[in-house]
């Protein structure tokens, strides 16, 4: 699992293993989150942030979409 994020300048990241992300501040961060869970919490594992004010889109991926990226 994983999303893509699109941001203003074109450019286009994918951040694989997380589960869930949620605003920081100025900032979107993703998380990596234990089986079962869509919370992020205290257990969360941090994976990536963007500017929230840069990102454009945030597109879910499934693990097949992953495996072909």
């Amino acid at each position: 699992m994983g999303y893509e994020v699109t941001t203003n300048d074109g450019g286009c990241q994918v951040v694989v293993g997380a589960d869930t992300y949620q605003l920081e501040g100025p900032l979107t961060t993703f998380f990596r989150t234990d089986a079962g869970r869509r919370v992020a919490d205290c257990w969360s594992v941090r994976l990536a942030s963007f500017r929230t004010a840069d990102v454009v889109r945030i597109r879910r991926l499934g693990d097949h979409e992953l495996r072909a990226a």
